[in-house]
């Protein structure tokens, strides 16, 4: 009860909208991650040229939305939004409230009734925006992918859009759930991989408007992706 009532004000806090600082630590982020890491998208294309749509990528580390949002069509960024722990913005400091904030996080309890949250998403997503799911729910702790829930593919049902898979990879091995700070570098300024696969979007209506046959489907994508390139260090991309 102590824990609902923790979260409770998050309902109506968020989403909101970033404020210039947000943006420009945003910004500044990605201009170190770029100098850090080797980073590299495949299959950008395949994001829509026009909104709405649902992004459903598995959970690496704790900046896999950002590492996305470089990626996006020129313009979506001011519509995305995203599904949040709501234990990201009271237990994980400064750094998880601006987390919150750069994603306009839409907060989810989930380790009770994820319902509200998945609700609010869809209005979002109905107004035009771009809404971010990690449908493991949490952060990998070993680096492969967990079980994928419905949430992601309820969501595009149920607002009528586009699913668009995204598979990270290499992320784990530069800032794992266990590490405190990010290990970018392999080596004497040698940097670390980090690709960002985007496969084809998933229409609803090819999987009867059946969230469990549609993320049985983002499953099987995700899975083939972790085969070829878990480690993007012996990928050839």
């Amino acid at each position: 009860m102590a824990g609902a009532d923790k979260h409770k004000h998050l309902d109506e806090k968020y989403p909101t909208k970033r404020g210039f600082w947000d943006k420009v630590a945003k910004s500044c982020f990605l201009v170190l991650t770029h100098i850090c890491c080797n980073m590299k998208c495949i299959g950008k294309e395949n994001f829509p040229k026009n909104n709405p749509y649902v992004v459903a990528s598995n959970h690496q580390s704790y900046v896999d939305g950002v590492l996305i949002i470089d990626y996006l069509p020129k313009g979506h960024f001011k519509w995305m939004c995203c599904l949040a722990g709501a234990d990201l913005e009271t237990n994980h400091g400064k750094l998880g409230r601006l987390i919150m904030r750069v994603g306009r996080g839409i907060a989810v309890d989930r380790y009770g009734n994820p319902v509200r949250g998945l609700i609010k998403a869809k209005k979002e997503v109905e107004l035009g925006n771009i809404c971010f799911v990690f449908p493991e729910g949490t952060r990998t702790a070993t680096g492969k992918l967990g079980e994928l829930k419905d949430g992601a593919c309820y969501l595009a049902i149920k607002a009528g859009t586009p699913l668009v898979p995204v598979y990270i990879a290499g992320a784990y091995q530069v800032w794992s759930r266990h590490d405190k700070h990010p290990h970018p570098f392999k080596g004497f300024m040698k940097r670390k991989k980090v690709r960002i696969f985007v496969g084809e979007p998933l229409m609803p209506a090819d999987y009867d408007n059946d969230a469990h046959k549609m993320t049985d489907e983002l499953s099987r994508w995700m899975h083939e992706m972790e085969d070829k390139y878990w480690d993007p260090e012996n990928a050839p991309i």
